[in-house]
Parts: structure tokens; C-alpha cells; sequence
């Protein structure tokens, strides 16, 4: 039942989009109040109960989402929308460059609700290219409060720094880390005791690692671990991804 209201759900996005209008710097020109907003929330809702009369009353029975989506909190990368599903069929955390650590009760309250108690299918962690905390962690930029937490990006950079620089220009080597970001956090969502247990206990949940260009709004495959595979993927991935960006900039390989 949800499936069918997705495509209408989204399909108001490139129009509106479209009719943005933006500034020699590609800054948006107008401006939003909370009431526009509100505004526009009641045309949404309209749209699809005038469709689907019963859409929301079902929705709000019940949540049976099949993804779990660990995503960036960049507000061009909404997870719903990119991935073309209605309300109730991705459940979502996000937080600054998509960072999994086992000190993060947030993102551990998600994973185990999601996985022990909606049963998904699929947990997805998904970047972006040009990621703002990623390019932060690479040129050493200081933020403030989320130093911290882009340290755990940053510890990555060190780990491959010699064979992210080969990369050249200073976004061709962000690219690159936040590839190999992805990869590691999606290795840190397979060592957590939630992941641990749901496959000891025999689930079928697969990890999905993605990254999204906000060039042209796709989503890449990088890695898919199961229980069978994990202990060698991740390695694999890291390297053939370190491999393509070296041929795709023109470094001789070692």
C-alpha cells in the first residue's frame, strides 16, 4: 500500500525544485518561514490522502520499513526522497559524515531498534561525495564541538593518507576519503554485538554501503556484506576503491 503513494509523494520534488530560483553563486534566493513551511506541509498531505484517503490512518497503525538508512545530516541528501519511497519504509539516522562509533548510544538505540524490534532487512550507510565533514577531517578545518566527532574521519585519512594524496587536487582526495568512510563505518556497523547477535541468531540482514553524488543525484554501490562474507570484504572494497580513483586521476599503481 505504501509503495504505490511513493512516486507521488516524490514526484512534486523536481518541480519545485525547478522553480527555485538562485543567485550568480548558486545560492537560493528566496527565503522560507516556519508558515510557508506549514503551508506547504498541508499541500503534501492533501496531495496524498486526496489519492490515498486512508494513506495516513494505515501509516500510523504500524511502521514495517525494510531499511535502516545511517546517512549524513547534509539537508541535500534526504534518504526518503533520493531513494524514491513514501512515509514508513526507511528508517532513518543521521548525523555529521555518516560516522558510526561504539560510543554513540544515538546511533546504537537506532541500530537495535531497527534491527531487534522493526526487523529490517537492510542496513544501508550512506555518504556523499564533497561531504563538508569529510573535506573538514581532511584539510584539518576546525568546527568546534564537531572536531571531535570528525576525528573518527580524520583517523581514516591518516590510515591511507599516502594513497589518498596520489589523488591530486584537494576534492579529488575528499572523494576518495569519503568512499573510504563509507567503508569503514559500514565495518564498524558489522562489529557492533547488535549485528553480531542478529546473525548468530541466524537473520538474513544484509549491510549495504552507498555513496550519493550531489552532481547528479545517484547513488553508487561500494560494498554488501552478509554474515558469510564480512571478514573479507571490507578489505576488498577499500582497495579496489583506492584502485579506481588512481586510475580515474592518472596514478601509477606501486
Amino acid at each position: 500500500m505504501l509503495r504505490g503513494v511513493a512516486s507521488k509523494a516524490v514526484s512534486a520534488v523536481p518541480l519545485a525544485f525547478a522553480q527555485r530560483r538562485f543567485h550568480g553563486d548558486g545560492s537560493d534566493c528566496r527565503s522560507h518561514s516556519v508558515a510557508d513551511l506549514l503551508n506547504k506541509n498541508k499541500e503534501w498531505a492533501d496531495s496524498i490522502t486526496s489519492s490515498q484517503p486512508n494513506f495516513f490512518k494505515e501509516l500510523a497503525k504500524q511502521q514495517t520499513p525494510e531499511f535502516l538508512w545511517i546517512g549524513c545530516s547534509d539537508s541535500r541528501v534526504p534518504a526518503n526522497q533520493i531513494v524514491g519511497l513514501a512515509p514508513g519504509e526507511v528508517f532513518v539516522h543521521r548525523n555529521i559524515a555518516n560516522v558510526v562509533v561504539p560510543s554513540d548510544l544515538n546511533c546504537l538505540s537506532v541500530m537495535q531498534f531497527a534491527i531487534e524490534h522493526l526487523k529490517v532487512k537492510h542496513v544501508i550507510v550512506c555518504g556523499h561525495y564533497n561531504c563538508g565533514g569529510v573535506r573538514a577531517a581532511l584539510t584539518d578545518t576546525r568546527l568546534g564541538l564537531a572536531d571531535n566527532w570528525t576525528r573518527h574521519v580524520r583517523d581514516i585519512y591518516r590510515r591511507h593518507t599516502r594513497r589518498i594524496e596520489k589523488c591530486g587536487s584537494v576534492d579529488n582526495q575528499v572523494d576518495l576519503l569519503c568512499e573510504l568512510n563509507v567503508i569503514q563505518q559500514l565495518h564498524n556497523v558489522a562489529e557492533t554485538t547488535i549485528v553480531r547477535d542478529a546473525w548468530a541468531k541466524g537473520s538474513d540482514l544484509k549491510l549495504h554501503g552507498l555513496i550519493y553524488g550531489l552532481a547528479d543525484g545517484k547513488l553508487k554501490p561500494l560494498v554488501e556484506l552478509d554474515k558469510l562474507s564480512e571478514r573479507y570484504a571490507m578489505e576488498a572494497a577499500a582497495r579496489r576503491i583506492i584502485k579506481d580513483a588512481h586510475v580515474k586521476h592518472g596514478v601509477a599503481e606501486e
